[in-house]
């Protein structure tokens, strides 16, 4: 593969940034080739695409991580470690969601409705589940409670997908950045159509307001949402990687176990703070 080849682990976890142009890249390659060759059944196979495209540098970088557990003793000096590949990933992904947002905005109505059909209708599932919820505090906590094993459900479809397919992960943080595209691309789309129709198009402030509220909107709850899905996907990942090369017959298994769990550990923390945010914190700013 060409894209596979623009990077390896060890240099990318040094210049992690990169990888935000590689997701750019990776995404709109895909999306390309999806309404080029797919037209309207082009939803899911952009996905498809983007994550043949990471899967390499992926699965290399789980075994790059997995390889720390057998040189390093330290916890703490292996979760400095992985932070490395956290990094990588969320590069990654921010490039993906950023590339979909970009394809959403300035696509023709027509193209933009079938290629992000499958998460447009996610996005309205969600919203019709949000808004059946009647307003008051038992109520809201239910919703908190509701979000939060939602989230926890596709944290063990993360570690499920890495530990049965390796860098099987990707693909449900994928869907997650062109879901995720898909809703802050409509809000930008249809404020900035609101906004012309009042202002016209010399009101450069307000256009640069609603793409960075747009980001926000989702960011505030769903970065440490996602953040928790990478600690997820890498501790399964590791799993994978461990049981591939018999490490769990050596005296290194505690060590791998320890650190799997911690990882856990961290990824269902991210998610208590991200249902929180979303329930309390982003309708009260948005």
């Amino acid at each position: 593969m060409v894209l596979e080849s623009l990077l390896f682990p060890l240099k990318a976890e040094k210049k992690p940034w990169e990888m935000f142009f590689m997701g750019l890249l990776y995404s709109g390659v895909a999306i390309f080739l999806s309404i080029w060759i797919f037209d309207e059944r082009s939803s899911f196979v952009m996905v498809f695409f983007t994550v043949l495209a990471c899967v390499p540098i992926i699965y290399n970088t789980l075994k790059f991580e997995e390889s720390k557990d057998l040189k390093l003793t330290s916890e703490k000096a292996l979760l400095h470690e992985h932070n490395r590949a956290i990094l990588l990933l969320a590069f990654l992904f921010l490039g993906i969601t950023v590339s979909g947002v970009v394809w959403y905005v300035v696509l023709p109505a027509e193209t933009m409705g079938y290629l992000f059909e499958q998460q447009i209708n996610t996005i309205a599932e969600i919203n019709d589940r949000v808004s059946s919820n009647v307003t008051g505090f038992a109520t809201t906590t239910d919703h908190l409670f509701r979000i939060f094993f939602n989230n926890v459900k596709v944290l063990i479809f993360c570690v499920l997908f890495s530990f049965i397919y390796g860098a099987g992960a990707i693909f449900i943080l994928t869907w997650n950045a062109t879901v995720i595209s898909a809703a802050i691309g409509n809000f930008i789309r249809s404020n900035l159509a609101a906004i012309a129709s009042i202002a016209g198009f010399g009101k450069l402030a307000a256009y640069f307001s609603i793409v960075s509220s747009g980001f926000l909107k989702y960011a505030v709850h769903g970065v440490p949402e996602i953040l928790a899905y990478f600690y997820g996907g890498l501790a399964g990942g590791i799993i994978s990687v461990a049981i591939i090369k018999n490490h769990f017959s050596t005296e290194k298994a505690s060590t791998i176990l320890l650190d799997v769990g911690e990882l856990l550990l961290i990824g269902l923390g991210f998610l208590v703070v991200g249902s929180i945010f979303e329930v309390y914190l982003t309708p009260v700013l948005f």
